[in-house]
């Protein structure tokens, strides 16, 4: 994913300078994904050129022009293109942004989306917890070397039930939007 997809996501969501997305990118996808103020104005002065986004210039006295971008039909056919995009190395911020975008999209892709990395997490998670049944039956009782070995792989262990978890929780959420909270 590039930033360009998270910034059709945030304009499509509402329109903006590129000095208000700065600031809603660092009280939302910011959370999870940084972007500088010059990279979104470089990233939007390039979706202007393609065509992606539509520029109107308001007038401010005694400040410089303001310029307000929108999602231009052809920006919404790439964000439409790249919802529905399989993407089998996107990582939890690149799915995050896909989640949130879902509603410009077709949430139903997303959720396919979601459905093949559950899968993947599942099965990571599965092989993790082999490990640990079979290469730390009593873990109370490590020390050194060992204990240090079994730390990393429950850190593993935490972080594949952590995504498993979401991901229910967002298949959850897009069967069932009334039900979600």
């Amino acid at each position: 994913m590039a930033l360009e997809h998270a910034i059709l996501v945030s304009l499509s969501e509402r329109a903006g300078s590129g000095y208000e997305l700065t600031r809603r990118f660092e009280k939302s996808i910011g959370l999870f994904w940084s972007a500088t103020h010059q990279q979104i104005y470089r990233v939007l002065k390039r979706m202007e050129e393609a065509g992606w986004v539509a520029v109107d210039v308001v007038a401010q006295s005694g400040r410089p022009d303001k310029k307000v971008y929108t999602v231009s039909d052809r920006g919404r056919a790439e964000l439409v293109r790249w919802l529905a995009e399989p993407d089998p190395s996107a990582g939890p911020v690149e799915l995050a942004v896909k989640i949130r975008g879902a509603t410009f999209g077709d949430p139903a892709k997303v959720a396919e989306e979601i459905v093949r990395h559950r899968a993947k997490h599942a099965e990571r998670l599965d092989v993790y917890r082999q490990i640990e049944k079979r290469d730390f039956p009593a873990p109370a009782a490590l020390t050194g070397r060992h204990l240090h070995q079994y730390l990393v792989l429950r850190g593993g262990i935490r972080v594949e039930e952590g995504q498993v978890e979401w991901f229910d929780e967002v298949l959850t959420a897009l069967h069932h939007p009334k039900d979600a909270r």
